[in-house]
C-alpha cells in the first residue's frame, strides 16, 4: 500500500498566535481515517508568533520529538531542563510515568516554525528523560532517533527509527523497508518523488509493502523526516 497524505488534506487549526497544521487526528481534529502509522500518533507543522507559545502542560507515556525547521523554542520542565533548541536540531522528551514542560518562541520579533512528532512508546511508566543533538549530514539519510541510541542517535523506546533525508538538486538514493514494517516520509522542503509518487513541502507518504524504492529530489534540495516503524 501507498497512500499519500497532501498538505493541503491535513487538519486545521488557528489560534492567532499558533497556526498549526495535523497530518493525523489531534485535539479538536478529528479524523477516523487518519489516527496515525503503526506507533506513529501526531505529525503537527506547528508556526508560532514571537514571544508565545505553550503553558506548561503535562504529558504521560509518550516519546515526543520536535524537529525545528526555522527559529529557536525555548523549553523548561518539572525535571529542571531550562534549554533552547535552535533551527535544525531535534529534542526527544520521553515522558513516561509523568513529566510538565512549556515551549515557547524565543525570540521577541522573529516567527517559530517547528514539527511536533509523537510516538507510542512499547512499555509505560519509566523515569522521564530529555535529550537534545544537532546531527552531522552524513549521508543522504542520517540517523537521528533509533531505538538503542547507536552511534550517537537519540534513543527511544520504541522499535523506531527516524532518519533527516537531505539530497541535492536531482541526487537520488534508496531505502530498504523490511518485510512488515511501515515506512512514513514528511516532507519539509523541497520536492520529492518517493516510490513513483512526487511529494512537495508539507506532504506525507506512508508505504508498508514495498521491500526497496528510489527517492529523488527535484530541482533543488529536498529535506525530508523518514520514519521507520513497526
Amino acid at each position: 500500500m501507498i497512500y499519500v497524505r497532501h498538505a493541503d488534506e491535513r487538519g486545521r487549526a488557528d489560534f492567532g498566535w499558533l497556526k498549526s497544521q495535523h497530518s493525523f487526528s489531534f485535539g479538536n481534529y478529528y479524523d477516523p481515517r487518519f489516527m496515525g502509522v503503526s506507533a506513529l500518533r501526531v505529525i503537527n507543522d506547528d508556526r508560532v508568533a514571537p514571544s508565545a507559545g505553550f503553558d506548561t502542560h503535562g504529558h504521560k507515556d509518550m516519546e515526543i520529538i520536535s524537529y525545528v525547521i526555522s527559529g529557536t523554542i525555548a523549553h523548561k520542565d518539572s525535571f529542571g531542563h531550562v534549554k533552547t533548541l535552535p533551527a535544525g536540531e531535534f529534542q526527544l522528551m520521553s515522558a513516561g510515568s509523568g513529566i510538565y514542560h512549556s515551549e515557547y518562541n524565543a525570540s521577541a520579533t522573529e516567527p517559530l516554525h517547528f514539527l511536533q512528532i509523537w510516538i507510542q512508546p512499547s512499555s509505560q511508566g519509566g523515569t522521564p528523560g530529555y535529550q537534545q543533538k544537532a546531527f552531522a549530514q552524513s549521508s543522504a539519510l542520517t540517523p537521528v532517533v533509533t531505538p538503542d541510541g547507536r552511534d550517537g542517535t537519540l534513543s527511544i523506546k520504541q522499535d523506531a527509527s527516524v532518519y533527516r533525508l537531505e539530497l541535492t538538486a536531482a541526487e537520488q538514493t534508496s531505502f530498504k523497508l523490511a518485510k512488515g514494517r511501515n515506512f512514513y516520509a514528511q516532507v519539509v522542503e523541497g520536492e520529492l518523488q518517493l516510490a513513483g509518487e512526487t511529494l512537495q513541502s508539507g506532504d506525507g507518504i506512508h508505504i508498508n509493502e514495498l521491500e526497496e524504492f528510489a527517492i529523488k529530489a527535484g530541482n533543488k534540495r529536498a529535506v525530508a523526516l523518514v520514519f521507520d516503524l513497526p
